[in-house]
């Protein structure tokens, strides 16, 4: 048998933190922010304060019993590697809700800085392509050229989650540019682009 490692007792000493000088110890209420309970009344405040996390910017297409369809969305995240799964959601108060939740597949497009136009176009209606060159991917849902990447997609699963529905989506296919160009992105209601910080190490 391996012997046995004496424990020595070790006295240790705790010194008492000034809360007046330290921060870590400061209400984190008692500050400049503006603090408030999300309600139904206080929907404008909530969303203000969600629209200070920027995020980019994809459409999402399938073809669907109606035809077509595409949607501009900002809640495109990756959630696995392994399998490799996406998700994004849609409002239930949305005319193309229902259409999406129930296809079989999907095509996310990140979108570029210079298409602003598509993301403008297909956040106001989903069902007119002409004004883009359009194929038809792995999957069958439709996919504009010129994005940054596209990750075609079986619909893994559907969740409703308050007032939108979560869809889950396992990568079959996906596609990048060969070059690196800066992507569109959203914040504060407004689009814009990413600019690097050169004081920042990469």
């Amino acid at each position: 048998m391996a012997p046995y490692t004496a424990l020595v007792p070790v006295e240790i000493k705790l010194h008492a933190l000034d809360n007046a000088r330290s921060p870590w110890h400061r209400n984190p209420m008692e500050n400049d922010m503006h603090s408030f309970t999300p309600d139904p009344t206080r929907t404008t405040d909530l969303r203000r304060a969600l629209g200070q996390f920027g995020t980019g910017v994809a459409l999402i297409t399938a073809q669907t019993d109606e035809g077509p369809l595409g949607m501009t969305a900002n809640s495109f995240s990756s959630v696995s590697l392994d399998p490799p799964l996406v998700l994004w959601s849609a409002a239930r108060t949305s005319k193309r809700h229902d259409a999406f939740a129930s296809a079989a597949a999907f095509c996310i497009h990140v979108l570029s800085a210079e298409q602003v136009d598509v993301a403008m176009h297909f956040a106001a209606q989903g069902h007119d392509f002409s004004p883009y060159p359009v194929d038809s991917g792995p999957n069958g849902a439709p996919t504009l050229h010129g994005c940054l990447a596209t990750f075609h997609c079986d619909t893994y699963a559907v969740h409703r989650a308050g007032d939108h529905s979560i869809i889950l989506g396992q990568i079959t296919a996906a596609a990048t540019q060969p070059e690196e160009r800066d992507g569109l992105l959203f914040k504060r209601g407004g689009f814009g682009r990413f600019m690097p910080n050169p004081d920042a190490d990469q």
